[in-house]
């Protein structure tokens, strides 16, 4: 408030300035010099106001713009971009935030290196935030550069460098340069960045497992945000400390921490905190056995992330629609200026071709005076190419960025279909042969009989690879609808027992119905059928001779738990982790060398969360693996 009231007054005293008739006119130089020093006090208060205040921030910014836009003063002109891009910046806009830091590196004067280190350092936070550290990493370099022997902006610079080390899992560098930085803080007595700068080791030391050096420095930070106003820190330290308590698997203690970060973060519109702080509470009533509230933040977190995707778009849009707005009021201006600085050069052009019929030598100023106009043009047009050429890089650089994802998706569609080919060869080269040998009168009929009995299971195989690929095909391009119905899962256990009967007898393989008979669950029947048949098969593609295959069901919150056990080969931690991301998932030959593509276990995690349920697997190798799913409960069992 106090900021406000003395901007209020400054401009009320520079109004009364020029308005009071009895003073004598100000000279053009000392108009000049007000408004430049107006436009520097205005961009004081702009970067003062960003952290706790950035839309209003940005508002006396681009007013500073406006004024430094018609008195022609570039360095002005530069340090209002540079203001508004360290606002989108706070807000996590960064490709708005680039933008502007672009446009006020093009109007920074070389002789304020001071401005240009800051302008680099930001825009190296900035690539860091979008995942380009080589580019981050260079920009702080040439900010170093700038920076000279300043102290303050040198500790900036180091402070931003162990973010980016910090990203990059490089923690030894990122410890470091923290420490360098706040050792000249230190001597800047610079205690904003000070706190910033304990706080990152506060994150990096969780990250390194050192708790008791992560609450340490958490605690510093915190304090010292509460002194400082730095309400963006303080959220994010309540946070951190809910993320470290839930490390130490304290969760009572993790739960209020994340719960008072969530408020403040959502107060201030720090919105990744508040979705890390619902991530967090998800995590401690999971581990408390506390399913109900797990799910009750789960869902929340899911939502704020959705949210957030619908949010950045329409802000995205609403950012554009304001940058358009006021890249039309600064046209506005510099039209203004042309017309004015067009009427002055005809009005003297007029009086030149008058002298000039007396003295030649005035004809001779005026056509200098014509060339330095067209000069003066031309360069104008010049810098309107550079900034629109800046521009356009920026947006090649997300279009390649697009490029990149479009090529991953391609590369995991061809691995499908490539190996869902092979695996779709082997059964159809059997029949063809087998054909080919009847056709032949190489087969007798009880070895066409035994035959089939063979080669029975592999076309079970095909068509069931075949139904995964219809169904997953289906849900990738369309999506999915589902039909609710009360289902026993006793019940369909019988079914699938008779389904896979001649497999099971193939491999001797015992089949236990361990579910609870006339317990049932509100799912669609035909998704769940899918589900079991591809875990049922798996299990006995992976299980070997004289092994047991069991299905079972019990109730827990609401929830009814299904699992099918085997007694097969099992998988290692690190493939149990790989099964259910359409990145790394994988498929191994069964006991008898049975083929599949891996995608059944993506489709049934699909189903299964299509009805309000949730997958997962335990396995150890040599062991056996049983795969879980939860479905919810039917209200009149419950």
């Amino acid at each position: 408030m106090k900021v406000f009231i003395g901007l209020v007054l400054a401009l009320l005293t520079q109004k009364a300035v020029f308005a009071d008739s009895t003073a004598p006119a100000p000279s053009a130089k000392d108009t000049t010099y007000a408004v430049q020093k107006t436009v520097d006090y205005l961009n004081e208060v702009a970067f003062g106001l960003y952290l706790t205040s950035p839309d209003s921030a940005r508002a006396i910014a681009e007013k500073a713009l406006l004024l430094a836009e018609k008195s022609e003063y570039k360095a002005g002109i530069g340090r209002s971009f540079l203001n508004i891009g360290h606002v989108y910046w706070s807000q996590s806009y960064y490709p708005m935030a680039l933008v502007f830091l672009n446009k006020a590196l093009i109007n920074l004067p070389k002789e304020k290196p001071l401005l240009l280190a800051e302008c680099y350092e930001l825009r190296g936070r900035t690539f860091a935030e979008l995942g380009n550290y080589k580019d981050a990493l260079n920009n702080l370099t040439i900010a170093e550069k700038f920076a000279g022997s300043d102290k303050d902006e040198l500790a900036e610079v180091h402070s931003e460098r162990s973010y980016v080390y910090m990203l990059l899992k490089d923690y030894a560098r990122a410890v470091n340069e923290a420490k360098q930085s706040l050792a000249l803080n230190n001597i800047a007595k610079d205690y904003k960045n000070t706190a910033v700068i304990y706080g990152r080791l506060g994150s990096i030391f969780i990250y390194t497992k050192n708790y008791k050096a992560a609450l340490t420095y958490s605690d510093t930070a915190y304090q010292m945000s509460l002194k400082i106003g730095n309400n963006r820190l303080r959220a994010k330290t309540l946070v951190g400390y809910a993320t470290i308590y839930n490390l130490l698997h304290q969760y009572d203690k993790a739960i209020p921490y994340a719960k008072t970060g969530a408020a403040l973060a959502d107060s201030i519109g720090v919105m990744d905190a508040v979705s890390t702080a619902y991530q967090e509470l998800a995590t401690s009533y999971e581990q408390k056995g506390d399913l109900k509230q797990a799910m009750a933040y789960q869902k929340k977190y899911i939502a704020i992330k959705d949210m957030l995707s619908s949010f950045y778009r329409t802000k995205n849009s609403q950012l554009i629609q304001s940058y358009f707005d006021l890249d039309n009021r600064l046209d506005a201006i510099a039209d203004f200026e042309r017309n004015a600085k067009q009427i002055k050069a005809k009005m003297q052009f007029q009086r030149i071709i008058i002298i000039s019929l007396s003295l030649s030598l005035l004809a001779v100023i005026a056509l200098l005076l014509i060339t330095y106009y067209f000069y003066k043009q031309k360069k104008e047009l010049n810098d309107e190419l550079n900034r629109k050429h800046s521009a356009l890089l920026e947006h090649k650089k997300l279009i390649e960025a697009q490029t990149e994802n479009l090529q991953m998706i391609s590369k995991i569609k061809d691995k499908l279909l490539a190996v869902i080919g092979h695996d779709l060869r082997t059964p159809l080269a059997n029949l063809r042969n087998m054909v080919e040998m009847f056709e032949a009168d190489y087969l007798s009929a009880d070895e066409i009989h035994w035959l089939m009995k063979d080669i029975n299971p592999l076309v079970k195989g095909a068509e069931l690879t075949l139904s995964n690929l219809m169904e997953w095909a289906g849900s990738q391009i369309k999506g999915q609808s589902i039909n609710s119905t009360r289902l026993d899962i006793f019940l369909l256990g019988v079914e699938m027992e008779q389904t896979f009967n001649h497999a099971l007898h193939r491999k001797n393989i015992e089949f236990l119905n361990q579910a609870t008979a006339g317990q049932s669950v509100m799912a669609d029947e035909n998704h769940i059928k899918v589900v079991l048949r591809n875990l049922i098969s798996n299990a006995i593609k992976f299980t070997d001779a004289k092994g047991t295959i069991k299905l079972s069901s019990t109730y827990k919150e609401n929830k009814v738990i299904i699992s099918v056990q085997d007694t097969g080969k099992g998988m290692t931690a690190d493939e149990v982790n790989k099964l259910f991301y359409p990145q790394t998932h994988f498929s191994q030959p069964g006991t008898l060398g049975e083929n599949g593509t891996g995608i059944g276990l993506l489709l049934c995690k699909e189903l299964v969360e299509l009805n309000g349920g949730k997958m997962w697997a335990n396995s150890k190798a040599g062991k056996g693996s049983t795969f879980f799913f939860s479905l919810p409960l039917n209200a009149e069992y419950a």
